[in-house]
């Protein structure tokens, strides 16, 4: 028997340790946090000989389950209010002063609560290694089954992976392509899916008129992305039906760029504040055919962000709000700005950054789950060249250039199985 103690700083890596030293066969015995990360004590119990691959276990995968339902309850009941220590301490009071040590009694009490605070922590501590743990061996159940029973959807599943899409996105298209035994004509007919599920506004904003808010984070593109719609409205219409207003009274420079900006197409430009109206602020470009409004990225707790939400939604204006994403931005930055930009009721998205961009597949995901129409592209510097109309497939096409050259590893495939499941897990819970 080989008894080994591993040290990492997550649990995946952990895993990954223990699966190339030991195999796939070791057994995990404990597991606790330690400064720095996790320790894992695994156990071998044979000689470490080359051994044919095991077919995935039904009854162990079933049991897994079980197990994490069985943490999820418990990390329940550890999340509700502990009211056994405020008992007790009014039971102490409650006493007779003569049986109880006035100075004695409270600080046992509070010896008490402490521990059991402490206990409570260790608790919720090995708890959620212990889930992580089953985690990565779900994932990894999950999926070798899959390599296993459907070598052809492992394939595209890796494929997908490359493109850098989301595990819930890639699942739905390869259900619409399953029935499909050539695999060029699969991949070919998920590409269509994939061009399909993305949306795109049915006519130009600019065409339409009206308030055009451009709304997101620090760094999307705001500003250049508003400069180029407005020099593409002033070649096809002129600059008389246009007028210029920002939000952005935080960021050193930004009125003056706008009025730079102005003075080079010959366009009046205002200065909005958000703690009024924002109907009364442009009532003095009330009648230009087209009012382009550029507004601050503000972290989500600023008051000030808040302030100007309000103002955006604004039902006297009815300003058509378009949250700018940048495609080299990660998942959950992006899944962020949609949350926090949200309230103010978003009519679609402009994507920014594409020449930059080492990957679509975050952004187009996040704009398929969320229904977000996208208006514009902005794939470059400049003035208003660089600014198109979104063509679904050429989209897709782009995405496509852009996968990795390298396939994903089993750890990866892996990881992206555990966090399915998971992600699974909770939605039906």
């Amino acid at each position: 028997m080989q008894v080994k103690r591993f040290f990492a700083a997550d649990m995946r890596i952990a895993m990954k340790m223990i699966r190339d030293e030991l195999g796939a066969d070791a057994v995990i015995t404990g597991n606790r946090r330690v400064a720095g990360g996790v320790e894992l004590t695994a156990v071998l119990d044979y000689p470490m000989e080359a051994v044919a691959p095991k077919q995935p276990n039904p009854a162990l995968e079933a049991e897994l389950r079980k197990t994490q339902t069985r943490i999820a309850n418990a990390h329940a009941e550890l999340s509700a209010p502990h009211t056994e220590p405020a008992r007790d301490r009014q039971l102490l009071d409650e006493k007779p002063a003569a049986s109880a040590k006035p100075a004695v009694a409270p600080a046992a009490a509070m010896t008490a609560s402490a521990l059991d605070s402490r206990a409570v922590e260790a608790m919720q501590s090995e708890l959620q290694g212990l889930r992580e743990l089953i985690e990565v061996q779900l994932g990894s159940l999950a999926w070798g089954h899959e390599q296993n029973r459907r070598p052809q959807q492992a394939g595209l599943w890796r494929r997908l992976q490359r493109l850098g899409l989301p595990a819930d996105l890639s699942r739905g298209l390869l259900e619409k392509v399953a029935a499909i035994s050539d695999q060029r004509q699969a991949w070919r007919m998920l590409l269509a899916h994939l061009a399909q599920s993305i949306k795109v506004t049915k006519h130009e904003p600019l065409e339409e008129g009206g308030v055009i808010a451009l709304v997101g984070p620090a760094g999307a593109g705001k500003t250049t992305t508003l400069a180029k719609l407005a020099a593409r409205h002033v070649l096809k219409h002129g600059a008389q039906s246009i007028a210029l207003a920002s939000m952005d009274n935080y960021r050193i420079g930004a009125q003056e760029q706008l009025k730079t900006l102005g003075r080079i197409l010959n366009v009046p430009v205002i200065q909005i504040d958000p703690s009024q109206p924002l109907s009364k602020s442009l009532e003095p470009v009330a009648r230009k055919r087209l009012i382009l409004l550029d507004t601050a990225g503000l972290p989500a707790g600023d008051p000030m962000m808040r302030l100007q939400l309000q103002a955006l939604a604004d039902r006297g204006v009815r300003s058509k709000n378009y949250l700018v994403l940048a495609a080299t931005s990660q998942s959950q930055v992006l899944k962020a700005a949609w949350h926090h930009y949200r309230p103010c009721g978003l009519a679609g998205c402009i994507l920014t950054k594409l020449d930059e961009a080492g990957t679509l597949g975050d952004v187009l995901g996040l704009t398929i789950s969320q229904h977000l129409p996208i208006a514009y592209l902005a794939d470059g510097p400049r003035i208003p060249e660089d600014l198109q109309l979104p063509r679904t497939h050429q989209l897709v096409s782009r995405a496509v250039s852009l996968q990795s050259e390298e396939s994903p590893s089993e750890e990866t495939m892996a990881d992206m199985f555990s966090g399915l499941y998971n992600g699974s897990s909770r939605r039906a819970g």
